[in-house]
């Protein structure tokens, strides 16, 4: 995968992405601890304020940060209006706050927040349309950017009309569509981009070349073609349609997860580093996952639903996302404010960079906190959930002060 840095934005744009979705992982650990284990479900409107504002706020956020850099480096052409990110950012974080609130107690602020989100997520995507036309020879990654894209603009109108429902100003089938949205915009945005960053960004930070890439074209055809024919099923109530999907979303990510061991044992760098251990946390989610869902599959039980969500956010999202801080930040910030002096002056390494050990921190409160919570959610134990929350909110800590240290390194 060629890389270039000639198409990027300047970081400052980038920055408010990173530092808004580590803010909001840190509302996210502290929102754990309002959860209530028995009442857990997906009307509760709790959990759906939890989803959201994870979702929304943290990995949203993200992707969209990172998608302002990468976009124009992996497609080689340059942004459409770069400058509209000024107002994606700001949108999307009043928008998801608003829509959390409205959720949990203001049910009028749900679409309102929605509103803004909606427009948020239409600048965003109308501005990276643009862009890809601007592309003159399609590439296996430009189509993985145009159908994601394309999946996210069916899902926030899908969205959006659920807002406007939950507001009281339509009347529609909640269930019916909440399914149609969680498809579109979880598998269908969320799954296809985490599968091309994950094409472009591990075996560059591994250094694995020579792979064979057809598992994950196999995994990506799957998921499109089931997050598409769901919409078709839900639209003309066709249940027994309905009912295949599910298998074969599991089928699309069995052969990601064996698309990643491939990038794994071709990877040339072998240096355990923090985004080793990231990214090694990132692929026993994906097992774990696999693993609870093929028990779904057969038992079709609400524990086992709950646990793969949680296991999607925090062992697959989660780690996935910070893990990649780790490098992204530090080599965006050492592009921008070190590679001028390259050769006329000493210049630090991108491992000095990193804050170790404020970082190991981070991580070993992360995944303790990440083992708490899924003993509590498996045998329903309160003081687990806190004790893992407790532990979520001092490793969010840690991330924003080494994301800080990261931005403001002086050399």
């Amino acid at each position: 995968m060629k890389i270039s840095q000639q198409f990027a934005p300047p970081f400052k744009l980038i920055a408010p992405f990173f530092i808004s979705a580590i803010i909001v992982f840190i509302l996210c650990s502290l929102f754990l601890f309002n959860i209530d284990l028995n009442s857990i479900n997906s009307q509760n409107l709790d959990i759906l304020a939890f989803v959201h504002l994870f979702l929304l706020g943290f990995a949203m956020m993200t992707i969209f940060g990172a998608m302002a850099q990468l976009v124009p480096v992996i497609l080689e052409v340059e942004h459409f209006a770069v400058e509209l990110y000024y107002a994606v950012y700001p949108l999307l974080f009043i928008g998801t706050i608003l829509m959390v609130i409205g959720f949990y107690s203001y049910p009028i602020l749900l679409s309102y927040g929605g509103l803004i989100t909606f427009i948020s997520f239409l600048i965003f995507i109308c501005e990276t349309f643009l862009t890809l036309f601007k592309v003159k020879k399609i590439k296996f990654i430009s189509l993985i950017v145009l159908f994601a894209n394309l999946f996210l603009f069916f899902g926030v109108v899908v969205g959006f009309l659920m807002a406007l429902a939950y507001g009281g100003f339509i009347n529609i089938d909640l269930d019916s569509w909440l399914k149609v949205h969680i498809y579109f915009v979880l598998f269908g945005y969320v799954g296809f981009t985490i599968m091309g960053l994950s094409y472009v960004l591990i075996p560059m930070f591994w250094l694995s070349h020579g792979f064979d890439d057809r598992y994950l074209k196999y995994a990506l055809i799957i998921l499109a073609t089931c997050v598409i024919a769901l919409f078709f099923a839900e639209l003309f109530s066709l249940k027994t349609i309905s009912s295949y999907i599910d298998f074969f979303i599991f089928i699309s990510f069995l052969l990601y997860f064996y698309q990643l061991i491939i990038i794994y044992k071709k990877r040339v760098r072998k240096q355990r580093d923090i985004y080793f251990i990231y990214l090694a946390f990132f692929i026993i989610g994906i097992f774990l996952s696999l693993l609870s869902a093929c028990l779904y599959l057969y038992f079709r039980s609400d524990k086992l639903f709950l646990i793969i969500g949680f296991l999607a956010m925090y062992s697959i999202i989660s780690p996935l996302i910070l893990g990649h801080f780790y490098k992204i930040v530090p080599f965006l910030i050492w592009f921008q404010k070190f590679s001028p002096l390259v050769g006329k002056q000493k210049v630090p390494m991108l491992s000095d960079m990193v804050p170790n050990k404020s970082a190991s921190f981070a991580l070993f409160f992360n995944i303790i906190a990440s083992c708490l919570i899924f003993f509590a959610l498996i045998f329903n134990l309160e003081i687990l959930l806190k004790a893992g929350a407790s532990f979520m909110v001092i490793s969010s800590i840690f991330l924003l002060k080494d994301i800080l240290y990261m931005i403001n390194f002086k050399g």
